[in-house]
């Protein structure tokens, strides 16, 4: 394993509500609670096929997933299913709710195993790692997503940056950011943070 390359996370610009709302769906004026949000679908005026999530109250259309987001996912999947049988769930793009108005839909979780299979979305507290795969969302979900991981509490986060073949590790989330990030490339490898006897190579999830 190369030595860890550590890299400075910085916004690339002051975010504010209006920035969050890229591409709002027409006529859904917020802020929503998740409760509310859920309701929208319920009512019929967000269907399961709408690549929707929920973040600060707004909700925000996410970008249409292309052949390598896709094909990492998989990877990822197969990856986990493989090193981790019966020790945490593996959820693929599913929503997750952090806060009373954040329910973002990462492309991948490992959850606390639960017999129920969490017949609720999970919360926080349920997640072990969350990872990201970004081609053309790098922006948002570095500025955005990765900072609300934090906030949360979640241990471990990951974004999969296929344009720059590289995968950021952030982990220790203090005071609302991760004091951890590293920038991990080919031919390195990755120690899950919970469970230190599952190291996977940067190659295998890269493609």
């Amino acid at each position: 394993m190369t030595p860890d390359r550590r890299i400075l996370v910085t916004l690339t610009r002051s975010f504010r509500r209006a920035h969050i709302v890229r591409m709002a769906l027409p006529l859904l004026k917020g802020p929503f609670t998740v409760e509310a949000y859920q309701r929208l679908g319920e009512l019929g005026i967000l269907h399961e096929d709408d690549r929707v999530e929920l973040i600060d109250g707004q909700v925000v259309e996410m970008s249409p997933i292309g052949d390598r987001h896709a094909s990492c996912v998989r990877r990822l999947n197969r990856l986990f299913g493989r090193n981790l049988p019966e020790v945490a769930i593996i959820d693929v793009q599913n929503p997750v709710v952090l806060g009373r108005q954040d329910a973002p839909q990462p492309d991948l979780v490992l959850l606390e195993p639960r017999a129920d299979a969490y017949p609720q979305h999970p919360r926080a507290g349920d997640m072990l790692l969350v990872i990201e795969v970004a081609d053309t969302s790098l922006a948002y979900d570095r500025d955005i997503k990765i900072p609300l991981y934090a906030r949360a509490g979640i241990p471990e986060a990951w974004l999969v940056d296929l344009a720059a073949d590289r995968i950021e590790v952030y982990r220790d989330p203090a005071e609302g950011k991760y004091a951890s990030a590293r920038s991990v490339s080919r031919g390195d490898t990755i120690t899950l943070l919970q469970f230190p006897n599952v190291t996977v190579s940067a190659d295998d999830v890269l493609g």
